[in-house]
């Protein structure tokens, strides 16, 4: 069973920046695709970034293309998204995702993801 521990979040202001990483524990992982999403109150869970872990294909959701940067590291087992000029509206709990898919999309839905972590909040004040 595979463990997910994300950590990073926090409060910061408009403007500012947070790195989030997810380490992940349990088995190996070979070429299926791990992100992230995210999920404010009253809204429904919205794709952030994936990242093939063979070959390193990414995607990002539009609002967060130019911004946002998804990488891994393989002999961590550790997917990080460092983000910049964070907004109010990037406010949400971020949940990292694994067991994507093996094949690369420019966006994915939760759905296509099979193993989840708790999650950590991410605030942006303006």
């Amino acid at each position: 069973q595979v463990q997910l521990v994300e950590s990073g979040g926090g409060l910061v202001q408009a403007g500012g920046s947070l790195r989030l990483s997810c380490a992940a524990s349990g088995r190996t992982f070979s070429s299926y695709a791990m992100g992230w999403f995210r999920q404010a109150p009253g809204k429904e869970r919205e794709f952030v970034a994936a990242i093939r872990w063979s070959g390193g294909n990414t995607s990002y959701g539009d609002s967060v293309k130019g911004r946002f940067t998804i990488s891994r590291d393989n002999a961590k087992n550790t997917v990080y998204l460092p983000m910049n000029s964070l907004k109010p509206e990037d406010t949400a709990f971020y949940y990292c995702a694994v067991d994507g898919p093996a094949y690369y999309s420019d966006s994915y839905y939760p759905d296509d993801f099979g193993s989840w972590g708790q999650g950590t909040q991410v605030t942006v004040s303006s």
